[in-house]
């Protein structure tokens, strides 16, 4: 069994910033859908809303729920493809990072669409 040589300081900043930042795709795919930069705009305009009010960032069909979630498939797959060349180990936690980001919207997505969140 192969022990990370990484800290686990490390791991849980790394997993931080990944599960976060997996997420400014969204901004791609509403510029995609809108042919607007409109979310980007509001949020330079009141950084507060990234913090404290997330829901006020996008309009109503901006994303999309399959775009963004094929937009997490694709960017996660290619992020894990490119680690493995380099770091099997960052490569397997980025995939697992990733999995539980994607699984933890879909399970968001189904309940949002059953009106229980």
């Amino acid at each position: 069994m192969t022990v990370s040589v990484y800290p686990w300081w490390f791991l849980v900043a790394y997993a931080v910033v990944l599960g976060v930042g997996i997420d400014f795709d969204h901004f791609l795919v509403a510029r995609l859908n809108t042919g607007e930069w409109t979310a980007v705009r509001r949020c330079l305009r009141d950084p507060r809303i990234v913090f404290a009010d997330q829901s006020q960032i996008f309009d109503e069909g901006d994303v999309g729920t399959l775009r963004r979630l094929l937009s997490h498939v694709v960017l996660g797959g290619l992020a894990v493809g490119v680690l493995l060349a380099f770091d099997v180990f960052l490569a397997v936690f980025t995939a697992v990072v990733l999995y539980t980001h994607l699984l933890s919207d879909l399970v968001w997505d189904v309940l949002a669409e059953a009106g229980r969140v």
